[in-house]
């Protein structure tokens, strides 16, 4: 006897966006060092956060060529890790930060660090959020009439 299965739901269209987590010393042009290497392979940074102590940084950044960036850092032996983020557009951040925010409590997601990309990709507001559950939350936010953004939409 078979049994008719519901079907799952599809995830969404195009891969979540890469971020790498770079550790850098805390010295002065080590930013500097970093952007220009991406900049010999015409990879450009679309999100920038860095997070500091007394010997070191992280500098989290988002790139137009994550694929290229993943195999420059690993020849240059530059260390670094990657995760997934997603990239929600906000069309009215006042309003909206509070609705997006308050979208992941109802589904209990939670929102380990968040950021502003540098760039406005369709004329927009867009942030960066680091989640425990990306599909869940992708999936919570559409519903909600946000529009997620995917590598190509955010890459040059």
């Amino acid at each position: 006897m078979t049994v008719d299965l519901p079907e799952t739901t599809s995830k969404m269209e195009g891969p979540l966006v890469k971020q790498f987590s770079v550790f850098l010393p805390n010295k002065v042009g080590a930013m500097l060092d970093l952007v220009k290497l991406l900049n010999t392979q015409s990879t450009h940074v679309v999100a920038l956060s860095v997070s500091e102590s007394t010997e070191s940084a992280i500098a989290r950044i988002i790139v137009s060529d994550p694929s290229g960036v993943e195999k420059l850092f690993r020849e240059k032996n530059i260390a670094f890790g990657v995760c997934e983020v997603v990239i929600v557009e906000l069309r009215e951040v006042a309003t909206q930060l509070v609705k997006l925010l308050a979208a992941l409590v109802m589904a209990e997601v939670n929102v380990h660090f968040a950021y502003p990309l540098l760039i406005r990709p369709r004329g927009f507001a867009t942030i960066a959020l680091h989640v425990d559950d990306t599909e869940c939350a992708s999936s919570v936010l559409t519903g909600e009439g946000f529009k997620i953004l995917s590598q190509s939409d955010i890459s040059r």
